[in-house]
């Protein structure tokens, strides 16, 4: 006969032994992600390395900004506000206005045909967009602008972010590398943040009114969320790191243009998938990160690796939909 307390004993080394299970799983595709993105690092710094050491073009945008400085007269500020707030908020507003023009009148059909959530947002409500394009607006111009205000003294007090030497284009990739990764960590933690019950109702719940969301809601936010997980995960990169404003002005035009493919609801052949972020709006409690590392090792993603949406989860290459090449499982007739 078994003694007291033995079940219990054999359950919780069962259970301890399925976390160090999960915890070696999570290392080792970590390790993977990591050292593979290293090798494609390394090897692309090389290819670029011997391109611009065989080309003008590096000489070419050293002359541009020399100009564009020139024409400023090295007025700081207006340098920093060109390049850290208009260009970034041109390349939103233009990547989102493209959108928009799918999404109010279902034209073009190249665009409309790659829809991710069938049947949603064909057209969009017209009331609620009003509503997302005014709260994006006043973001941007409430929210984003001061704490740029706040950015720019931050950036004069490292003193080369101005420097009329641009960084090499090795260094960026460098740079971008590093954005990357502390954006993903404080994006994760701080949108998990937002999720707890009594903030979500308060502040995150305003995010998800939008459950099949479109390109111009990745800024539709609380005031408060704006700033936590929206701009400071941003930002903090290129404040540690002491960046000039051209890497500034780049990092910030890209990551407005991503997010907006995130929430765009078209999964658009060539650029990246949205499935990731359009399946937490769908479903809320999964997917809380940007590149998915942290949703494996937290276990967050485990709902998502079960669906249709992860099998689609890549690069489309195709023209294609893969709405129609890897169709929902029918539902069973009862």
């Amino acid at each position: 006969s078994k003694m007291p307390g033995q079940d219990t004993a054999a359950h919780a080394y069962s259970c301890c032994f399925s976390q160090g299970e999960k915890l070696w799983g999570a290392l080792k595709i970590t390790a993977y992600v990591f050292s593979t993105g290293l090798l494609m690092f390394t090897a692309l710094v090389n290819s670029v390395s011997w391109f611009t050491q065989n080309t003008t073009l590096s000489s070419f945008w050293q002359t541009a900004w020399l100009k564009l400085y020139n024409h400023f007269e090295g007025d700081e500020w207006t340098i920093f506000l060109l390049g850290a707030a208009l260009v970034p908020t041109l390349a939103f507003w233009g990547f989102n206005g493209i959108l928009l023009v799918a999404d109010i009148t279902g034209k073009p059909t190249f665009i409309t045909r790659y829809r991710i959530q069938l049947g949603k947002n064909d057209p969009v409500d017209t009331k609620k967009l009003r509503q997302a394009i005014y709260t994006a607006l006043g973001n941007q111009f409430l929210i984003s602008l001061p704490m740029l205000v706040a950015m720019f003294h931050v950036m004069k007090w490292w003193g080369n972010t101005f420097s009329k030497e641009l960084p090499t284009f090795q260094w960026f990739l460098v740079e971008l590398s590093i954005f990357t990764v502390i954006e993903e960590i404080l994006f994760y933690y701080s949108h998990r943040l937002v999720h707890h019950p009594v903030l979500y109702k308060h502040i995150h719940k305003k995010h998800h009114e939008w459950t099949a969301p479109i390109g111009v809601v990745s800024i539709y936010a609380h005031p408060v969320e704006h700033i936590v997980s929206n701009t400071l995960p941003v930002m903090t990169g290129p404040m540690l790191m002491g960046s000039h404003i051209v890497s500034i002005t780049a990092w910030f035009s890209l990551a407005l243009v991503t997010t907006s493919i995130s929430h765009c609801g078209y999964h658009l052949p060539f650029l990246p998938s949205p499935e990731f972020h359009d399946f937490h709006h769908l479903k809320f409690n999964q997917c809380y990160g940007v590149l998915g590392v942290l949703d494996y090792l937290h276990g967050t993603d485990r709902v998502f690796r079960q669906t249709k949406a992860f099998e689609r989860h890549k690069v489309l290459l195709g023209l294609t939909p893969l709405s129609e090449s890897i169709p929902e499982t029918p539902k069973r007739a009862e």
